[in-house]
């Protein structure tokens, strides 16, 4: 089934695909189990946002969800990587604004958003290269 959807992705291309896909599932256990963490009473060193907090630790199930789409399908992988960081960037362009008029938002918060955001972009990116190929 994997050939009839990429017929041209070689075998090199395919394993470019399936490490993206892999970043993609650790990156989603290492936010499960940081977010599990910190609601479960670990103390992070900073104010947490607590509907971050939430939105982090479900989207980490996500991030695994999307892992494993993309391990199948490019086509189907691309487009959840996408939605994953447009989601990312619209919780991280909130809590910005959020952040600039006082409220409760850690600077930390907006790093580690950030770098979520980033994480996701790199593999819809990556996705979206071994697309055209």
């Amino acid at each position: 089934m994997a050939k009839a959807e990429e017929p041209g992705l070689n075998l090199q291309l395919r394993t470019v695909r399936r490490v993206l896909a892999a970043i993609a599932i650790l990156f989603g256990i290492l936010t499960i189990v940081a977010g599990t963490r910190v609601l479960t009473g670990s103390d992070p060193g900073y104010v947490v946002f607590f509907p971050l907090l939430v939105y982090n630790t479900v989207m980490g199930f996500a991030y695994i969800g999307a892992g494993a789409v993309a391990w199948r399908s490019l086509p189907r992988g691309r487009n959840t990587a996408a939605a994953i960081f447009v989601l990312n960037l619209l919780v991280l362009a909130a809590i910005w604004i959020l952040y600039s008029s006082g409220a409760a938002v850690a600077v930390d918060s907006l790093r580690a958003m950030t770098l979520r955001t980033g994480v996701w972009f790199v593999l819809f990116a990556g996705l979206a290269w071994l697309s055209r190929r």
